[in-house]
């Protein structure tokens, strides 16, 4: 393998001046409930590093948190919807009153433990995320997971799972379960960046069989 002498800085901004839709989000977030690993990007040709625009409804007394794991590749137009989103849903009516200012600010206001909360939204290592997808509250997308174009997630994606449509729904796994059991135990994205780049083909080659060649 050719050696490795202009690797690309998971602390940059842009990482790849060729292509200044794509964003490392790690290094532009300043919420610090969204949690975000190494070499995960966004690729947005209207603003990359607008990333945390497509977060929404985050309430501090809430306290719910978006965490994304290590090399996931997020397609433009994704959108997280946070448990702020929520309304309380065993009243007459759903309307949140109190918001809305003025004197209504005195109607009453629900507390933590009636609202639907759904705990924090996370996103495994290694995930890919199409174009225009949108992500419920308190949502688990599973390592290695493929969630498809327009897809509305709503429920729990499991690892190495393609998943598609709205209400997003798993078509498929990617492999069959003694190989996922096997990449779930790898966990590659956690290896020193020196021993992925010497594993790049097989990493990214069809042979599944060039993986289970590599000294855990």
């Amino acid at each position: 393998m050719k050696k490795i002498t202009n690797r690309p800085d998971p602390n940059a901004v842009f990482p790849n001046p060729k292509i200044p839709s794509l964003c490392f989000i790690k290094n532009v977030v300043k919420n610090p409930r969204i949690i975000i690993g190494d070499y995960t990007y966004y690729d947005d040709v209207d603003g990359a590093d607008q990333f945390e625009k497509h977060v929404t409804h985050f309430y501090d007394f809430i306290g719910d948190r978006l965490i994304i794991g290590k090399f996931c590749a997020i397609a433009k137009g994704v959108e997280f919807v946070m448990n702020g989103a929520n309304h309380r849903m065993d009243g007459v009516t759903t309307y949140p009153f109190y918001v809305i200012g003025g004197d209504w600010g005195s109607a009453i206001a629900p507390v933590k433990n009636e609202l639907p909360l759904k705990g924090d939204t996370v996103v495994g290592n290694d995930v890919w995320i199409g174009q225009n997808v949108t992500i419920m509250p308190g949502v688990h997308i599973g390592d290695g997971a493929i969630i498809g174009t327009n897809s509305v997630v709503a429920k729990d994606i499991p690892p190495y799972s393609v998943a598609v449509g709205n209400p997003c729904r798993v078509v498929r796994k990617r492999f069959d379960d003694e190989f996922i059991v096997y990449l779930l135990d790898l966990k590659w994205w956690d290896w020193d960046i020196e021993k992925i780049e010497a594993n790049f083909k097989a990493l990214s080659s069809g042979d599944l069989s060039l993986i289970r060649k590599i000294d855990k």
